[in-house]
């Protein structure tokens, strides 16, 4: 029996519905999607599962060759190495421009509030996955800038796909991502550039090379 999707629109609620699936692990790495698969397991039409694939696609989330069909994509060390590269060098700029304007999101305080919870006896390791994304996609959103959130969020999008491939979070104890979040926010607000950058930079290379190890 075919899966149904609420009517918004048809595209959105695909993408949402196999990005949901790639990001919990039913879409395993190396999972072929093709565009007949998809229409038929959604009763979709083809034009609608072509564009559903191709936007995730050009979010990083599926890949595809020359004449070959999309295929949810195996990240190796050196994607993980360039992912953090990129990352890095777009966060600690924000960083360093938040600093200057002590601006302090009311959005990643509402985050690091919930990741404190999680941090508590009894949280869950994984449950940490989207209060951490929002915590820094509401940092460069903060900016105010369209284009630099689209750069972000592209590479968080395939960051996020790649953690839950090798249970990234599982390496990472939550108590220290929450420590070493504050460390960002308090440089913030007390308009140290240096010290955001810093802190910033010390909490993506220590999960850069904790996620590295796991792959090698």
């Amino acid at each position: 029996m075919g899966r149904r999707l609420q009517a918004t629109s048809l595209v959105d609620a695909l993408v949402g519905e196999l990005r949901e699936r790639m990001l919990d692990g039913r879409l395993a790495g190396g999972t072929v999607l093709t565009e007949t698969e998809v229409a038929g397991e959604y009763e979709v039409a083809r034009p609608t599962a072509k564009a559903a694939i191709e936007r995730l696609v050009s979010e990083g989330l599926l890949r595809r060759g020359t004449h070959k069909s999309a295929r949810v994509p195996v990240f190796d060390a050196a994607d993980v190495a360039d992912l953090y590269f990129s990352r890095t060098l777009l966060e600690r700029q924000v960083m360093r421009e938040l600093a200057q304007q002590r601006l302090v999101p009311p959005a990643a305080l509402e985050a690091q509030a919930e990741i404190r919870t999680l941090g508590e006896p009894g949280g869950s390791s994984t449950a940490i996955v989207e209060p951490d994304v929002r915590f820094h996609r509401s940092l460069v959103d903060a900016l105010g800038s369209p284009r630099l959130s689209r750069v972000h969020s592209s590479i968080m999008a395939e960051m996020r796909l790649c953690m839950a491939q090798v249970q990234a979070y599982e390496l990472l104890r939550i108590t220290e991502i929450a420590d070493e979040h504050q460390a960002v926010l308090d440089a913030i607000a007390d308009g140290a550039p240096d010290r955001a950058d810093e802190a910033l930079a010390f909490h993506l290379t220590r999960a850069r090379h904790q996620l590295l190890a796991k792959l090698t």
